[in-house]
């Protein structure tokens, strides 16, 4: 869980961030928001026909979304770490959760096709719930269990039919301050039913651009970095311990504050 008391130096950075995303608001509301809810609605349903065709094509239109929202907020992704991840191989990623920048900077930066595991509440947003559902991205209602374990079941037997990979927020939910917090374990039993590697992928910088749950919008600089694989077969029985080496790989490519090392 986030820490809620802040040191007086950090008090001091959010104050000044504050600052800043007050003086970017001309450009955010002016500029950001129109093309970000625009494109969403546009391309959001130019997906739902293109998936008539295939889901991968869909993603296709997700991944020109996402790059578009970023250039509009002035946002640079950089990726590392791509050699890591074996061209064809299918595989559970696992990312940490700062911010909604996290989606956007994954998506438009990867380079194959595949499906996102999200809550149930996104599938009612216009455009982009569109898009999710023509796509072929697994929605989960966090809220009731059952529906929750029968959506990771289909989308269990469609990754073993279909062999693409999914990708997991472990977290669960995003970190209002930007620190990583605990591992759920859904993710983690669908990527050992399966047999499956697990790629754990970093994203510092994104809490800066867009803080959890709120609307104080700057530009900035999101660094991917992807590291090498977990072979889930290799541990067995042994979840704890897969957790704790995907939390503790994931960890390595953030920054002190970002890992929750540091003084809040």
């Amino acid at each position: 869980m986030d820490v809620p008391v802040l040191s007086p130096a950090r008090r001091a950075l959010e104050r000044r961030r504050l600052a800043w995303a007050l003086l970017y608001l001309p450009w955010s509301a002016g500029v950001f928001l129109p093309v970000a809810v625009g494109s969403m609605l546009g391309l959001g349903s130019l997906a739902v026909l293109v998936s008539l065709v295939s889901p991968d094509a869909a993603w296709w239109v997700g991944v020109s979304w996402s790059r578009l929202v970023c250039w509009a907020n002035l946002t640079r992704v950089e990726l590392r770490g791509v050699e890591h991840c074996r061209p064809g191989q299918s595989y559970v990623y696992m990312l940490n959760h700062n911010s909604n920048f996290d989606v956007v900077a994954f998506y438009g930066s990867w380079r194959s096709p595949f499906r996102w595991v999200l809550k149930e509440e996104l599938r009612k947003i216009p455009g982009l719930g569109w898009y999710c559902a023509a796509g072929g991205h697994v929605f989960l209602d966090r809220s009731n269990h059952e529906r929750a374990v029968a959506s990771l079941a289909h989308a269990r037997e469609r990754m073993a039919r279909e062999g693409f990979s999914i990708a997991f927020f472990p977290e669960g939910t995003r970190s209002r301050l930007g620190r990583l917090q605990p591992f759920k374990k859904g993710g983690f039993v669908l990527a050992q039913e399966l047999g499956l590697p697990i790629l754990p992928i970093s994203v510092s910088g994104s809490n800066a651009v867009l803080p959890g749950k709120t609307l104080r919008l700057l530009p900035g600089r999101i660094v991917l970095t992807v590291h090498p694989e977990l072979d889930t077969r290799a541990y067995g029985e042994d979840r704890e311990r897969l957790m704790a080496d995907t939390r503790a790989a994931i960890a390595g490519g953030l920054s002190p504050w970002e890992q929750g090392d540091s003084e809040p």
